[in-house]
């Protein structure tokens, strides 16, 4: 910890106490509740020509299962469910919510990854999600209108149906605007990045600005925007909107629906004579939160430390330029990019790396609070064995430590770094990194495109009850026995695991070389080989953590 450091801390609680007895006036803001974090790199701005995404601080409902690929006889219908990301505990994976209503079911339903979120499919489609905030005008609950559709649902139905981006983001849209959509995040609205071996695009949604919208009367369901990002750009959403400007006459990097602009000039939130240009995040999003910019800054200064803002400015986040790091409210719209082109390429751990930070060495590291140090008989300070990135509100209580939104969370449900690979097959270049609970603490585990089941560890998870065969209740258990001497704890793990996931790395070619010799033969032994693969991976994570966890507990703490 540099002295620098310690100081910068220790002014940033001078300076907050000051702030709170002078009571600044704040700008209007909806309640918000930040939640997921979601970034997607494209084809050219990766190592190795992939595109990644990943999706992390998601739903309580953590069960990975595969929902395999069906043919359905004509005239069926596909129900619409209300409550896939909060399936009562207990329950069997069939129950998927309340029915709300149902669609046309198609011919065939491609196989696909399901968790609260649905993400990935067998022809290298994935989804990742993060909960937006619109203005509080645009709240609508289950009693305004005939909306049925749940982001989470239409992103079920895409990856059943849709082999590409495109495809994807023009059937979500078409549900959206047909069925209406039905926020299951409170008053909340939505963002998609929807990615495939060549594409990234980014979608969000918003409430269709009426009280009771009836399907069937001619006005779309919703309003929402889709723009793709360029293949040499990474991009991030961090909880609030940031799609700008709209081109609909270029369907190449343009969508939406044919609302978009005309409702916010209905509203009053948009006048065409003012010769300002339309903005959609403008029109119909709240402004940003402190834990939403810090996250989108954070992306930026990792990924392109040489960026430089419309004024010439760079990313130094000094208290001499933010007057208070911890609330920075005050940032213009297009201070930080939609998307940006990284200094170097971006590699799968560089995004794992990302998904675990707790903005180390930044002015909104927690850990580096000065009530962390404590006397170390020298004559000096040092930090305090139960310093923790993950301090809860009795810690922060008892310390005074202000809160932040951390990229990582702590009390997380999953996530996901997902790969999708042009040159090869569907279910072997499809690769799902897929992690439970805190990913600080959690490990990477390896899922394939192409697996025909999932380890019953990962398809097992009570929110009220422990559960020594769920490998959510396994790294929980970790977590939470941690906190007796958090930093020397997290040390002797990260000993362990990140040669285990280097060994998962290390391994890969080898693995989908001999799948993809199997593939050419017979593409069902490939799928029992991945399947077996990742089920063993999962096994020995879990076991590694029932042997931590009674280690920790042995350990103890000292007097």
């Amino acid at each position: 910890m540099k002295m620098g450091s310690w100081i910068l801390s220790a002014g940033i609680l001078i300076v907050l106490v000051g702030r709170s007895v002078e009571g600044q006036a704040a700008l209007p803001l909806p309640d918000q509740d930040d939640h997921c974090t979601s970034i997607a790199v494209g084809r050219l701005a990766s190592t190795d020509g992939s595109v990644i995404a990943s999706h992390d601080g998601c739903c309580a409902n953590s069960r990975l299962h595969v929902v395999p690929a069906q043919d359905w006889p004509a005239g069926s219908t596909a129900p619409v469910h209300f409550g896939l990301q909060d399936v009562p505990p207990g329950s069997t994976f069939e129950h998927r919510g309340e029915v709300l209503g149902h669609i046309p079911q198609v011919p065939h339903t491609f196989a696909y990854l399901h968790t609260g979120y649905p993400q990935m499919n067998e022809h290298q489609l994935m989804i990742a999600e993060s909960t937006l905030y619109q203005r509080p005008e645009l709240a609508r609950f289950a009693d305004t209108g005939d909306q049925i559709m749940t982001i989470e649902q239409a992103q079920l139905f895409a990856l059943q149906r849709c082999k590409t981006a495109r495809e994807a983001v023009k059937l979500i849209g078409s549900l959206l605007e047909e069925y209406g959509f039905h926020t299951s995040c409170g008053p909340a609205s939505e963002g998609l990045l929807i990615c495939d071996p060549r594409e990234v695009w980014v979608l969000e949604v918003a409430s269709v600005p009426m009280t009771n919208w009836k399907r069937g009367s001619g006005i779309p369901g919703a309003v929402w925007a889709a723009q793709r990002i360029p293949d040499d750009h990474v991009v991030v959403l961090a909880n609030t909107h940031i799609i700008r400007d709209i081109d609909l006459s270029k369907p190449d990097r343009y969508m939406g629906s044919a609302n978009y602009k005309q409702a916010a000039i209905d509203m009053g939130w948009y006048d065409p004579a003012s010769g300002e240009p339309f903005r959609f995040h403008e029109a119909y999003g709240s402004y940003p939160s402190d834990g939403q910019m810090s996250r989108m800054w954070l992306f930026t200064k990792t990924f392109a430390p040489g960026y430089r803002n419309r004024n010439g400015r760079d990313l130094d986040m000094g208290a001499s330029d933010f007057y208070d790091p911890y609330h920075t409210r005050r940032f213009p719209s297009d201070y930080l990019p939609l998307s940006v082109k990284p200094d170097k390429p971006v590699s799968v751990r560089d995004v794992m790396a990302f998904q675990r930070s707790v903005f180390e060495g930044t002015p909104y590291d927690m850990t580096a609070d000065y009530d962390w140090f404590v006397p170390d008989g020298k004559g000096g300070f040092v930090k305090s064995p139960l310093t923790t990135p993950f301090p809860s509100k009795d810690w922060r209580d008892l310390l005074d430590i202000p809160h932040n939104r951390q990229v990582a969370r702590s009390t997380g449900g999953y996530g996901f770094v997902g790969q999708v690979r042009s040159w090869l097959p569907g279910w072997i270049g499809g690769k799902y990194w897929f992690y439970v609970s805190n990913q600080y603490v959690s490990t990477f585990a390896p899922v394939y495109a192409g697996v025909s089941e999932i380890s019953p560890l990962y398809s097992t998870y009570n929110s009220e009850t422990y559960q020594p065969d769920s490998a959510w209740w396994a790294v929980r258990a970790v977590f939470n026995v941690m906190h007796l001497r958090f930093k020397p704890f997290f040390d002797e793990l990260r000993a362990w695991r990140e040669p285990l996931e280097q060994r998962f790395f290390s391994e890969e070619k080898n693995i989908e070389d001999k799948a993809l010799e199997l593939y050419k033969k017979d593409p069902g032994q490939a799928q029992q080989f991945l399947t077996a693969y990742s089920r063993e991976a999962m096994k020995e994570i879990v076991d590694r953590y029932h042997k931590f966890f009674w280690r920790c507990v042995a350990k103890g703490y000292s007097d």
